[in-house]
Formats: structure tokens, sequence, C-alpha cells
């Protein structure tokens, strides 16, 4: 079975995400993405697969998968249970650790460990439990805070003893062939093309499939309609230019995410945020200054 592309959104003015999720979730199930992913278990117990590797897990199951390696953890559960918060999540870009490594040199050692990483690197129980602090913070953490609590997190990978690899050696992930998959193409399209117009026959056809038999395989995939996915994807693009951009008109930024109607915009940021965007701006702006104000 091929794995399904993620598309992670890493937001405009941070250089990682820190994020977590409960249980059922979309992004479980069998996945790939370029991103190395540092995946911590809160709760729940049941059994993950990372490339060829299957094992059990349990709370304070904590791996480092390295790029576009497959992997998914699925909770032993009955099907009608949720679990508010099942995991805590760390996802950075080999482009990002590529170039702190190059600007700071004391950072060489990450090189052996982002390396073992590539077939997915479980660490013991007490690494763990010395990782467990940070990475609560680290999801709400912003500003130098992020920062600090990300290379500490680094610092204490790369002293760990004893962690060990999961995957064969000669498992080798091919993000080509697995981007040959026509869901993958077709959400491949969305991540390239986002605030661009464009319609499920278009994706359907990118599939290569009929437009119903797409609709169904994509809710199947994400967990959710297309329009639901757009919506989101396009929402959290505009939250990262409210964040970085302290100039741009809300109008300015509502079209350039791909809304075509301010009204529907505002509309559907509220329900996605729970607020208006210019409201998202002012607790922005009262947060900054309350900041800097400490």
């Amino acid at each position: 079975m091929e794995p399904d592309l993620e598309v992670v959104q890493i937001r405009r003015g941070e250089s990682f995400k820190a994020w977590s999720h409960g249980y059922p979730f979309h992004t479980v199930r069998w996945h790939f993405h370029p991103e190395y992913e540092l995946h911590q278990v809160v709760a729940t117990s049941g059994r993950y697969f990372v490339g060829d590797f299957i094992g059990e897990f349990e709370p304070g199951n904590l791996v480092l998968t390295g790029p576009n390696l497959p992997h998914n953890w699925v909770s032993d559960l009955p099907a009608e249970c949720t679990i508010p918060l099942r995991g805590r999540i760390l996802q950075f870009s080999e482009e990002f650790i590529g170039d702190l490594m190059k600007v700071m040199p004391e950072l060489s050692g990450l090189a052996a460990l982002l390396e073992f990483s590539r077939r997915g690197a479980l660490f013991t129980r007490s690494t763990s439990d010395a990782l467990a602090p940070l990475m609560e913070e680290i999801v709400t953490a912003n500003g130098v805070r992020r920062i600090e609590l990300f290379m500490m997190i680094l610092g204490i990978l790369c002293r760990a003893r004893k962690a060990r690899p999961l995957s064969s050696p000669n498992y080798l992930p091919d993000p080509s062939g697995y981007m040959s998959a026509g869901m993958n193409k077709a959400l491949a399209f969305i991540r390239k093309n986002l605030t661009q117009p464009f319609g499920e026959t278009e994706l359907a056809a990118i599939a290569g499939q009929s437009q119903s038999a797409f609709s169904r395989s994509f809710r199947r995939h994400t967990g959710m309609s297309l329009v639901q996915y757009v919506k989101r994807l396009r929402i959290n693009l505009a939250c990262q230019i409210l964040m970085s951009d302290e100039q741009a008109s809300i109008t300015d930024i509502c079209f350039e995410v791909g809304f075509n109607n301010l009204s529907n915009f505002n509309r559907q940021f509220l329900a996605e945020k729970g607020m208006p965007p210019s409201r998202f701006r002012r607790l922005l702006a009262h947060n900054i200054n309350a900041a800097r104000a400490a």
C-alpha cells in the first residue's frame, strides 16, 4: 500500500511546526512527508509502523523519523472512543536544519542523529521522560522561547544513549514512487496552487479518478471534504500573514490567500478560529505589546 502525502504547513514567521493531536485524527494513516518528525506518544497503546518496521507502542514512545520515511501510529481503542491528547509532534525541514548547521558549526554533531533518523530512531523511556516537559511547552511557546526549547530538545536527542533504528538497512523510501499515486499528485497540486482557483473536477483528473470516486477517496485520506481542507489551509495561511505582516490589510490578505469575497473570508475565518481576523490581529498586537513591556 502506497503511503499518503501529508502537507506539513510551517507557519510564516516560524522555523518549525510544534503541535499536538488526539485520536482519532485525520493524519493517523500510513503517510510520509519531506520533513523530519519527532513524535512522542502521550496516551494510549497500540501498534506503530515505520518503514518496514512494525512494533507495539505505549505512552512515552519517542521516535524521530527522517524525510519521506512512511509511518503511522494506530491506537488500540474501541471505534467509538476518542482521546483528546494522543501525542505531541515536532516537524522541521531539511533546508531549515541544514542552514542552521551551516551558520552554527557547534551543531555539526546533529549530522549523525539526522542520518540515523532516516531509518526511524526509537529512543529510550528515560530520554522520552526528559523531553516530555519540553515537548509540552514548545507546543504553545512563542518567540525566542520556541528556539530555546528546540535547541534543548536537539541537545537531549544528540546525547541520548541506546537509541535504536527501526526500519531495516535496505529499506529505502521512494518519494518519487509515492508521488506517482493519484491522490498524492492531487495533494501536491493543492499545496503548490493553494491560493489559486481550482475545483474537484480538475483534481479528480489529476488523480485519474471520476469526480465521485475522488470525493470519496479525498474524504477517506484527509478526514474532510475538499472544500473544508482547502479552507483550513487558506485560513492557516491568512493567520501566518496576519502574524508576520502588520501592514497588510485584511482585504488584501483575503484575496492573497485565495478567497474572492471578503464577507465569506471573514465568515470562514470566524468559523475556523472562533474570532474574525480583525480581532485575531488585535489580540496578536496585544500579546506582542505585553511581551515587550515585560
